[in-house]
């Protein structure tokens, strides 16, 4: 009778035993689908950190479980280089990277996962993509084109300046596209524009000095390099009393900008993260979805420093008031 008991036991035991190492199994295997996606930011600033933030935001709500890596290159192309065979050597699902020079090191790095861009002004001239429209391959994302032009006419009309100042990173790619554009249109609207090239942040503040005495107002693009160090633009522009607009309205917040005009980068965040939504859920090939652009105004800020432009003695039309986000008015910001 006691050998009937010992076995029944014994038999419970193994049971349970056997029940718990088929739970953690199933557990360890639980944990392992999820995939890890790593994410290479060339910088910290304001819009690249809303990036991130749409990005997780839109796969928390539709309720695509990943896993972040997250890794900051601090503007440096080497680090970048690195970031992506850490990547490659902890075997990642799928890569995104945040800029045109990191997203670059991705794409020379991975042919086998996707790899995913966002806030890249051209994909197609940085070698990302052979084509806007789907092809074969792995690589797709956002492109954050800005309408150049349009941005330098407004800041023409607002302050009847007849030469432009633009400073930009010469070693960024998006950087040299957004100065050749800005040369183009102002050619185009009979303006003058006066450019100062830059290798890293530190070079800003002095880059922006050797210009500002020229020019009757400065424009600065979405080069991730000059708009991280926007702050000392805006401090050597404040000093000379010429007019500042960013095309970038993220990182404004506390400068004595005139006016911003630009992508809301959160709303580039959530593109992004439909497109890993697509692929990972939905089950679409990278190159099918190529490059996305977006085109709703509603994926556009304008915002207005009155205090600045009664400084200066710009008058903002009324029409422009009406459009536009945000306003800063005694030294209040007014979200419309």
């Amino acid at each position: 009778m006691k050998r009937v008991i010992l076995l029944t036991t014994l038999l419970i035991v193994s049971l349970l035993s056997a029940s718990m190492l088929f739970a953690a199994g199933a557990k360890e295997a639980s944990v392992a689908a999820v995939p890890t996606i790593g994410v290479s930011k060339i910088i910290t600033h304001p819009a690249l950190d809303a990036v991130e933030k749409g990005m997780q935001d839109h796969l928390a709500k539709v309720g695509v479980a990943v896993k972040f890596d997250f890794q900051n290159a601090n503007g440096d192309i080497s680090t970048a280089n690195q970031i992506a065979q850490k990547f490659k050597a902890d075997k990642v699902s799928m890569v995104v990277g945040i800029a045109t020079p990191v997203a670059q090191a991705l794409a020379n790095t991975f042919q086998d996962i996707p790899v995913i861009f966002s806030a890249v002004t051209d994909p197609l001239a940085a070698g990302l993509v052979p084509s806007y429209g789907p092809y074969t391959g792995n690589v797709a994302g956002v492109s954050d084109m800005n309408p150049v032009e349009a941005q330098i006419a407004l800041l023409v009309r607002l302050t009847g300046a007849k030469t432009i100042g633009n400073v930009y990173a010469s070693g960024e790619a998006n950087g040299v596209l957004l100065n050749q554009m800005a040369a183009a249109a102002c050619k185009k609207l009979g303006v003058e524009l006066v450019s100062a090239a830059v290798a890293n942040t530190a070079e800003v503040m002095s880059a922006t000095q050797s210009i500002v005495k020229r020019v009757g107002a400065m424009y600065i693009a979405t080069d991730n390099t000059v708009i991280s160090a926007l702050p000392s633009v805006d401090d050597v522009c404040a000093k000379a009393g010429v007019p500042l607009m960013s095309a970038d309205p993220s990182g404004v917040e506390g400068l004595n900008f005139l006016v911003a005009w630009g992508f809301d980068y959160y709303k580039i965040g959530l593109a992004t993260g439909r497109i890993i939504e697509d692929i990972l859920k939905n089950g679409k090939n990278p190159g099918a979805i190529s490059t996305m652009f977006l085109t709703d105004p509603s994926d556009f800020e304008m915002w207005f420093n009155l205090d600045v432009a009664k400084k200066l003695g710009i008058v903002i039309p009324a029409d422009l008031l009406n459009t536009a986000a945000v306003l800063f008015d005694g030294g209040k910001k007014i979200v419309k």
